[in-house]
């Protein structure tokens, strides 16, 4: 049988929503499920009405983003992790490539290349993420995270292995998780555009930025201990 994908959208108040659905529920690839979770939304909840018969829905109380992604985990039941944010939307092939290069070069984790869009989904930029060797990846992340989180494909099993988003970070969630996996999975790179990505007014990484800052901080000074000790053996546990 053919790998299963779980497609989870984290959804609060955002005017995009019925897109990012629209391009998940369209995938060309038939072996999804889509699961919306609402975190406690009070509007444009209506734009989730015509895709009901498509989607797994669920509503809970406001807690952010990573409790979101966490009731959508605890809910899915596919063999590959895909999060899609609200403002977001996926190009329609985009687990079908991305699951075939995976399951070609045996990648339990994988992110890519993404577009810019501004608000009117007007084509801005695209961006390749592509760093290079191991080292240079664990060198790059002890500074920065150059992944984007919704183009990341990963086993379902790591959340099992090694738990779910740490909700202590409100807004660095995903960037931890990458650090947090780094020493067991290798972070596979595929260059080929998988999501484009609105920027606007109205995201969080404009809207939060100083508490974005201070969290990347934090969540380094988490990881750096076992990510410098990493760095001296080559980047691979012996």
């Amino acid at each position: 049988m053919e790998p299963k994908v779980s497609i989870v959208i984290p959804f609060y108040n955002c005017a995009y929503i019925d897109q990012a659905i629209y391009s998940a529920v369209h995938q060309t690839y038939p072996h999804t499920e889509v699961i919306v979770v609402d975190d406690g939304s009070t509007q444009y909840v209506e734009r989730v009405q015509p895709f009901m018969d498509q989607i797994t829905y669920i509503r809970k109380e406001n807690g952010g983003t990573a409790t979101a992604l966490n009731e959508g985990i605890k809910r899915a039941t596919g063999d590959y992790f895909v999060w899609l944010s609200s403002d977001d939307v996926m190009l329609l092939d985009r687990v079908e490539k991305q699951l075939g290069f995976m399951l070609k070069v045996k990648a339990l984790f994988c992110h890519g290349a993404y577009h810019y869009v501004n608000a009117d989904n007007e084509w801005m930029d695209t961006i390749r993420p592509e760093v290079g060797s191991r080292l240079e990846v664990l060198q790059v992340l002890l500074e920065g995270c150059p992944i984007n989180g919704c183009t990341v494909m990963l086993e379902m099993d790591a959340f099992r292995k090694f738990g779910m988003f740490d909700t202590d970070f409100r807004y660095t969630h995903d960037y931890e998780m990458w650090l947090r996996l780094f020493p067991v999975y290798e972070l596979f790179y595929f260059n080929d555009p998988l999501v484009s990505y609105r920027v606007h007014e109205k995201m969080g990484t404009k809207r939060h930025f100083d508490e974005l800052k201070a969290e990347m901080e934090r969540v380094q000074a988490k990881h750096r201990p076992t990510l410098l000790n990493l760095l001296q053996v080559g980047g691979y546990w012996q």
